[in-house]
């Protein structure tokens, strides 16, 4: 007899979805799904039918799961569909369960090794009699992804507490902590990590990346990959990163409000896409992570540093009377910076490769900044690594501990001196201020309730012995950083000086420079001082200088005197650039000890919000009204206006709305039809586009109800 002939083959693609927690994904709706989402070391069920009735005794059906184009042995998975089959965690199986309709129809339930490499799987079914040569090959005309299970205890991605689970892998909607300390602001954002295009965009970014399909299994080189791939520097990666407040050929970066669009874009033209910065990065980081099934949340570093040339210090440049330098004299490469923020992401796994204890959250950064192994890579480093100062371990641990523990250093020329500078001064809590991401389960649409303060889990509190200790373990451990640290000393200083910080200042009003200056001394002192105010770009550089002045002060012994300088809207409001972030700078010289002092604050001008109102309860797939308004806080018209909205619950997902010119101090409102796509809550994330005001957004979430 000739072997079974294959009619169709079936995966209850809904009923597997429950037990694996993938029911959120598109591709599972409609009447008819053609694709199956599942988790790796997790039972399914499927059903196979035949064209004639199956013999058990006498027909083998063999099921052959394969993964990319010239499969190997890790990327095989062959059994043979067989009663009584125990399960393995580490192998394939296919259990035969039924035999029905006339013996046509045959149930099995196939378990996946819980290492197996995640992707977009193919099936062949091979059937053929016992003791014959002559085979029918059935192949599976629909997708079937495997993805990392962090509900299985022996994934390497399991997260004991499952309940964080539904943040961090199931979660769809968040924010990113952007600004200056101590005008941080949390940005919504939508992950949309379930829209039907992303697992298809992971897919093709996957083999943009080459990585082999073989290694995908392992979370480890899986991370480490995606943070190379969503930035486009070095392998046709996801997005092309620009800082410079240039962006005709693209998006501005403050227009985008989700991750959908950019993956979206990527995959249709595969093309590098226009433009990103950190915080877009991050997104789109947490978007494939999550949809993937890697635990992933987004990290937002308050005062961030950028350590260049690997001493574990942020060094800052002076001539003899505290000029600063715009360069690092000691570093052709390029000086070291301090970003107002910078955001990156946490991924969870287990870390079979290092010692016990550093599994938990690994820190990956997808911004190309420095290159690690040859490529704009970074991670995953173990937060614990960090903190304690491992910065032995894999990977990219010491540029992590710099990131958020280096300490600021101030070094003025000094020709006496054996390299051409002298210490000035030293700050060990300028970097690192604070730590954040958003808390599990917690969304608020119009404030930071959501917010959660994770300082602690990468450093110690600043200060204490231990905090000291981890970076000194540190420092230790690397020759370049301890020749800079050994030039720490005690200077004798009888000045002493304090600028007062800006906490924020609404778009368009004045605000004071200041600086307190106190002669502890008994005799004259004359201080050479210099203020100024500049507009700047989020990572520290400078867009343009607003004002400065020059002072030379003497103080009688004992006495104290103050320096300062008001600038008015008028002089700051042409030369702002995106995000309104702005640095006051302060520095001064001691004549007769040549005691120098430098300072600088940043702070923000604030933006207002757009406030985004629902006029009645959002029915399932009927039209609904949103009521989006915000006051221009300018004295000049807006003109080239636009509302950007987002929702991964409402038809079309990004809906975009031209505006009529804005007048000054004008309150402008728009009436915008949306038609929700699916119950429960959803989040609707608004964005304005104008000439003059950037990164303007907004957020509310809704309950959608069944008609």
């Amino acid at each position: 007899m000739e072997p079974l002939l294959v009619d169709v083959v079936y995966f209850y693609p809904r009923d597997n979805a429950e037990s694996h927690h993938t029911t959120k994904y598109e591709v599972l709706s409609g009447k008819e799904p053609k694709t199956t989402v599942l988790r790796r070391g997790q039972p399914f069920n499927g059903v196979v039918r035949f064209t004639k009735p199956f013999d058990e005794d006498m027909d083998l059906v063999q099921l052959v799961f394969t993964l990319g184009d010239k499969p190997q042995y890790e990327t095989t998975g062959s059994m043979f569909i067989r009663r009584n089959v125990a399960p393995n965690k580490q192998t394939w199986s296919a259990k035969l369960v039924a035999v029905q309709q006339q013996n046509k129809d045959v149930s099995f339930e196939v378990s996946s090794p819980v290492t197996l490499p995640i992707g977009r799987w193919s099936l062949r079914v091979v059937t053929r009699r016992k003791g014959g040569d002559d085979r029918r090959v059935y192949n599976f005309d629909q997708d079937i992804y495997f993805l990392y299970n962090p509900w299985n205890v022996d994934d390497q991605t399991y997260m004991e507490d499952s309940k964080l689970l539904q943040e961090y892998v199931l979660n769809d909607v968040g924010k990113l902590w952007v600004g200056p300390v101590k005008s941080t602001l949390g940005k919504p954002w939508v992950y949309g990590q379930f829209d039907a295009v992303v697992l298809p965009a992971c897919m093709f970014m996957l083999e943009r990346a080459g990585l082999p399909h073989h290694q995908r299994g392992d979370p480890i080189k899986m991370s480490r990959a995606i943070s190379r791939i969503v930035n486009s520097n070095d392998d046709g990666g996801v997005l092309v990163g620009r800082w410079d407040g240039h962006y005709e050929h693209g998006t501005t970066p403050s227009e985008w409000t989700g991750s959908v669009d950019i993956l979206q874009q990527y995959l249709k033209t595969q093309k590098v896409v226009r433009y990103g910065q950190c915080w877009i990065f991050a997104g789109v980081v947490t978007t494939v992570c999550r949809a993937l099934g890697l635990p992933c949340r987004s990290v937002s570093n308050i005062v961030s540093a950028h350590d260049a040339n690997r001493t574990l210090t942020v060094d800052k440049y002076y001539t003899e009377t505290m000029e600063e330098l715009h360069y690092d004299p000691n570093n052709p490469d390029g000086p070291d910076s301090i970003w107002n923020y910078h955001v990156w992401n946490d991924v969870w796994m287990a870390r079979p490769d290092l010692p016990e204890g550093f599994g938990g959250w690994q820190a990956i950064d997808a911004t190309p900044q420095e290159i690690s192994s040859g490529m704009f890579q970074c991670g995953p480093a173990s937060l614990k690594a960090i903190k304690q100062g491992n910065i032995g371990l894999g990977y990219d641990v010491e540029f992590m501990l710099s990131s958020v523990n280096a300490d600021l250093m101030r070094w003025r020329t000094d020709p006496d001196a054996e390299n051409g500078f002298a210490l000035v001064e030293t700050d060990n809590y300028q970097i690192g201020r604070m730590i954040l991401t958003k808390k599990p389960y917690v969304f608020d649409p119009k404030g930071d309730a959501d917010r959660d303060i994770i300082t602690d889990q990468y450093k110690f509190p600043e200060g204490t012995r231990s905090e000291r200790m981890a970076l000194m373990k540190g420092v230790n451990s690397s020759e370049r950083a301890k020749r800079y640290y050994s030039a720490i000393k005690n200077l004798k200083n009888d000045v002493t000086f304090k600028l007062h910080d800006l906490e924020t200042v609404p778009v368009g009003e004045q605000f004071r420079v200041t600086v307190d200056i106190k002669n502890n001394s008994n005799e004259f002192r004359n201080i050479t001082a210099s203020l100024s105010a500049a507009s700047v770009f989020y990572s520290g550089k400078r867009a343009g200088l607003i004002r400065k002045v020059e002072d030379i002060i003497k103080i009688a012994p004992g006495d104290s005197e103050k320096i300062s300088i008001l600038v008015k809207g008028e002089e700051y409001l042409p030369k702002l650039v995106e995000y309104c972030n702005m640095k006051i700078s302060a520095v001064a010289f001691v004549q007769e000890t040549k005691q120098s002092w430098a300072d600088d604050d940043d702070f923000q001008v604030l933006m207002p919000r757009i406030n985004i109102k629902l006029n009645e309860d959002l029915i399932l797939d009927q039209p609904a009204t949103a009521v989006l308004s915000f006051v221009n806080p300018l004295a000049s018209t807006l003109t080239d206006c636009e509302f950007i909205v987002t929702s991964s619950g409402i038809a079309g997902r990004t809906l975009r709305r031209p505006l009529p010119d804005v007048k000054p101090k004008a309150v402008v409102s728009m009436k915008m039809q949306m038609q929700p796509n699916k119950t429960g809550s959803i989040t609707i994330v608004a964005a304005l586009k104008s000439d003059k005001l950037k990164d303007i957004t907004g957020a509310a979430t809704a309950e959608v109800f069944e008609g």
